[in-house]
């Protein structure tokens, strides 16, 4: 599903409306801006016309056609001409044409390609008083008059973008600090989120998201008790089971069948023992053992398990370390939660490796710690699920198919990288599983060894 931002859509909704309420806004104060403007046009082209009509002598001095110079004349100045009765100019302004306004005097407006013209209504004289207007001067009026009007709308836009934003930030504040207290939640914190500053929209997910937590941690801590009630009451049983088996072994006697059922029960038991352990990690892993986060030295826990698993007296392999010239890595996580993730990459090794092949620790320039082990090459589609409960890499060894599962499920609570692959790079052999910590802190060796 494609995601989406609240705050992007409520400031491009508002804005949206806001514009097209500003834009008709402007379309209706344009319309009336130029209604008026014409309005008031025609008023005065009116008055001019009907006051130079009563200034009219029945006669005009000087011949037909006399031009009236007016200084100061331009393109946008009034025009005005006195007609006869045959229709014939006898005196007009000098930016007037020397032929009538409109051919057919008549009183009231009338449009030209260059003039709006006003015939003012006869008085007692033989003349009538035709003013006009150039287009050029009304046009460039409703403009400006126009521009003025919505200008300032056109130009607050901005302004009104920038405000709308800055209120829908301030106003969505409370839930960017609801989103990051869930989001502190998720990394083992479980306590209930206090008080804060939310509106009432934003209180009832406070609550749902209080409540689920508290559900979530009698689970966890339900799971947690189950576990270790489950290891106490597990272990001890198969303890005693061992010893009495053992000491059944040294009654009976050596090369007997009966020593060779007990020695087949002995087998057994360590390998159910192995698979409770396992079963009680994979628990422990599955019930979020691995949330907290502390900082320790990864490198002290490799170190420790390398010299626990490397001097196996029932185990002919050896494990070789290359530290890299690191002498600290410290990161952030649970520390029995590496362990047990380590461990059982290393058992796992172990297990599967060849047996004159040792198994190979490697610490990488980014932290990370890369352990190799050889055996034939895993086909894709096993590598692919080789993390699931219970998938063994066929390789027929007596795995129970759970020790990448709990690394992998303990890697992805401490949001740690776990990379596995199948043949090593330059082979065609071997099995390599990466284990990579989010912004570990290096520390190396003056010497560099």
């Amino acid at each position: 599903m494609k995601s989406w931002s609240l705050a992007a859509r409520i400031v491009s909704g508002v804005l949206g409306a806001v514009t097209l309420s500003l834009l008709a806004l402007s379309l209706a104060i344009a319309g009336f801006t130029r209604y008026e403007i014409t309005e008031r046009l025609d008023n005065s082209l009116q008055e001019v016309s009907e006051r130079l009509q009563a200034t009219i002598a029945a006669q005009p001095h000087g011949p037909g056609g006399t031009v009236a110079w007016v200084p100061d004349v331009g393109p946008r100045t009034l025009a005005y001409q006195v007609v006869d009765q045959s229709g014939h100019v006898v005196l007009r302004s000098q930016n007037a044409p020397v032929q009538p306004f409109v051919p057919d005097i008549r009183t009231g407006f009338a449009n030209t390609p260059r003039f709006r013209v006003y015939v003012a209504a006869p008085t007692a004289t033989a003349y009538r008083v035709l003013v006009g207007e150039p287009t050029l001067h009304r046009r460039g009026a409703t403009w400006r008059a126009t521009a003025i009007a919505i200008l300032p709308i056109l130009v607050s836009l901005p302004v009104i973008w920038w405000l709308v934003r800055l209120i829908v930030r301030r106003a969505l504040r409370p839930l960017d600090r609801l989103q990051d207290e869930m989001h502190a939640r998720g990394s083992g914190n479980l306590q209930p989120i206090g008080a804060l500053d939310l509106p009432v929209e934003l209180i009832p997910i406070q609550h749902a998201v209080n409540t689920l937590l508290s559900r979530l941690e009698t689970a966890l801590s339900t799971e947690r008790a189950f576990a270790a009630s489950a290891a106490h009451e597990l272990r001890n049983p198969l303890g005693a089971l061992l010893a009495q088996v053992q000491m059944l072994g040294r009654m009976v006697p050596a090369g007997s069948e009966a020593a060779r059922r007990v020695d087949i029960i002995t087998g057994r038991a360590r390998r159910l023992g192995r698979t409770v352990e396992k079963l009680l990690q994979f628990s422990r892993a599955s019930s979020g053992v691995a949330f907290r986060r502390n900082r320790f030295d990864l490198l002290t826990v490799v170190h420790v398990l390398v010299d626990d698993l490397g001097q196996n007296p029932r185990s002919s392999q050896r494990i070789v370390m290359t530290p890299d010239g690191a002498s600290h890595i410290f990161v952030h996580g649970d520390m029995d939660a590496t362990g047990i993730m380590l461990r059982n990459l290393l058992e796992n090794a172990l297990l599967h490796g060849g047996p004159d092949t040792p198994v190979r620790v490697a610490v990488l320039p980014d932290g990370g710690i890369d352990i190799t082990n050889d055996c034939a090459a895993l086909p894709p589609d096993i590598l692919a699920r080789l993390t699931s409960p219970f998938v063994r890499g066929g390789s027929g060894t007596h795995g129970n198919g759970l020790g990448l599962a709990i690394a992998s499920n303990i890697a992805a609570q401490m949001d740690v990288t776990l990379r596995l692959r199948s043949p090593l790079a330059g082979s065609d052999r071997g099995f390599g599983a990466c284990v990579t910590f989010p912004d570990p802190d290096i520390a190396r060796s003056s010497d560099g060894t």
